[in-house]
């Protein structure tokens, strides 16, 4: 990687007094693409690095991962030197830098370009307190003052969690985790439009609005919609008593909403059964860069299996309610992930928080790439309905995009 931003990075990092840590992600992932890497593909789909104390001597940790683990390893010395040298030579797309001075984003086109950008500080200022084995790092973490984890009744005026509220805390922080991994916010070159469809109580997207807001210091446009006119005023209330700008609320159907400016994100969060398709066709018709959807409830394409005719090698699965149950709710999230691919979406489905606070715990993230289509998923897609003898809800939705990717 090429360019007088290495020394930028480089001086940042092996600063003692106030490196925080840094995150390089990978213009390409094999965990979004559903294929396997060539021997050509970056190997590291995201490093992390952040100074430890291990035998009360400062190390710098570095936490490499790709589609299947992380491996973390700490190292002293010229060491450091080393292994930060081999990864400036990788062709990360970008790298964000975070500092008690100031935060630090470069971001690498794909012509070679790199832009740089700096935001006020997102950690907190002074000697960076070092800890080893420490509890996971959060990004918002328990005992520090903030006012919207206050204002959503999650913590105290002095930061801390309220024990009724832990297992909600956990997954404001997972979701966040996994959203923001994704690497879309850090290609940040206008003001950002985030969608909620079938927003609800919102407190989930406004976790992602308030970091990159407040946090990264970055311009978002936030827009919520929801046909429930009372749930809409309450979360209204929430965003005058946090002060927030650039947030609006629409009564409105999904199908209904038409955004007065481009989507970049749509977000959909435990959307009742087709409402969750709703949201994905709309993501897909505004070419939104980023859908994360955790759906809920899947009647639609259960009730076409009762009408259709199981495969005999199936039909035990069939014969026990929960269980067929559950084999709709896989068959569902597998043909919205197929479309999404078909569609030109690197997409995935991860398991966001346990089965402990939610059994909706299910994730699909899709992130828009330059190809147009993906024949093999349409392929796998059409055999795989064919089997079933359905039609998902989603297809429907999108029959004209399809037809134009050759369906």
């Amino acid at each position: 990687m090429p360019g007088e931003h290495i020394s930028l990075v480089r001086t940042a990092i092996l600063d003692e007094e106030g490196f925080i840590k840094a995150r390089f992600n990978a213009r390409f992932s094999a965990r979004f693409s559903g294929t396997r890497p060539t021997d050509g593909d970056m190997r590291w789909r995201r490093v992390e690095i952040r100074p430890v104390l291990v035998k009360k001597k400062r190390h710098l940790q570095f936490s490499y991962f790709d589609a299947k683990q992380d491996i973390t390893k700490n190292y002293i010395g010229d060491v450091v030197v080393e292994k930060l040298d081999e990864l400036l030579t990788l062709p990360f797309k970008s790298i964000y830098i975070q500092t008690v001075e100031g935060d630090i984003q470069v971001q690498v086109k794909k012509s070679g370009k790199v832009f740089i950008r700096r935001h006020k500080p997102s950690g907190k200022r002074g000697k960076y307190v070092l800890e080893h084995d420490r509890r996971k790092e959060l990004l918002l973490p328990d005992g520090e003052p903030d006012p919207f984890l206050r204002t959503i009744g999650l913590t105290t005026a002095e930061g801390r969690v309220k024990a009724r509220a832990q297992a909600k805390f956990r997954q404001v922080n997972e979701f966040l985790k996994f959203t923001l991994e994704t690497g879309v916010f850090d290609e940040v070159e206008k003001p950002l439009h985030i969608v909620d469809c079938g927003s609800g109580s919102a407190y989930l997207t406004f976790a992602v609005y308030h970091y990159l807001v407040d946090k990264l210091g970055l311009q978002v446009k936030l827009t919520g919609v929801d046909d429930n006119e009372e749930l809409i005023r309450k979360t209204e209330g929430m965003v005058e008593e946090l002060g927030w700008k650039d947030v609006a609320f629409t009564v409105s159907r999904i199908m209904d909403f038409e955004p007065a400016d481009p989507v970049d994100a749509v977000i959909t969060l435990h959307a009742c059964d087709t409402a969750t398709d709703e949201a994905l066709a709309k993501g897909v018709v505004w070419g939104s860069r980023l859908i994360v959807s955790v759906p809920c409830c899947h009647h639609h394409l259960q009730q076409q299996m009762t009408r259709s005719t199981i495969p005999s090698q199936l039909a035990p699965l069939a014969r026990q309610n929960i269980l067929k149950e559950r084999m709709g709710d896989i068959l569902t999230d597998s043909f919205r992930v197929l479309i999404l691919q078909s569609m030109g979406y690197r997409t995935d489905v991860i398991e966001f928080i346990s089965t402990e606070h939610t059994s909706k715990n299910l994730m699909i993230r899709a992130v828009r790439s330059a190809q147009d289509r993906n024949p093999e998923a349409l392929c796998e897609y059409r055999e795989m309905k064919d089997f079933w003898q359905v039609k998902p809800y989603l297809e429907g939705l999108l029959e004209e995009e399809l037809h134009e990717n050759g369906f």
